[in-house]
């Protein structure tokens, strides 16, 4: 029986992904972007676990990380991903709604740069 190591995160905002890391290798990512105008939304548009590493918690985990971050920073998290927004169905109490304003905003930037996703 093989041993997994304690899985951390890593924000690497820059190149808009938060990264669940295990032993030095990237193990799952959620994609996103940060809405240009004020409220500055953190916009999850993709979440990924990596082959191999599926049925573990990670992608729930991610999701969990990335609205402490949201929470951290004082902004909403908009969940475009599939995978995130079925998250913070199940986890409202983790997971405040974002105002549909900001969802509008988030939509809309995503439209408009493809680069995003």
């Amino acid at each position: 029986m093989s041993q997994t190591q304690p899985i951390t995160f890593e924000d690497e905002r820059k190149a808009g992904r938060l990264l669940a890391v295990e032993g030095g290798t990237a193990v799952g990512f959620i994609a996103y972007f940060v809405l240009a105008e004020a409220p500055h939304a953190l916009v999850a548009v993709h979440t990924v676990v990596e082959p191999g590493h599926e049925g573990r918690g990670i992608a729930g985990e991610l999701v969990s990380t990335f609205y402490g971050i949201a929470a951290a920073e004082g902004v909403p998290v908009v969940p475009l991903c599939p995978y995130a927004a079925s998250w913070a169905a199940r986890h409202p109490d983790r997971a405040p709604e974002a105002p549909a304003g900001v969802v509008a905003a988030a939509k809309a930037q995503l439209e408009t740069d493809s680069a995003l996703w």
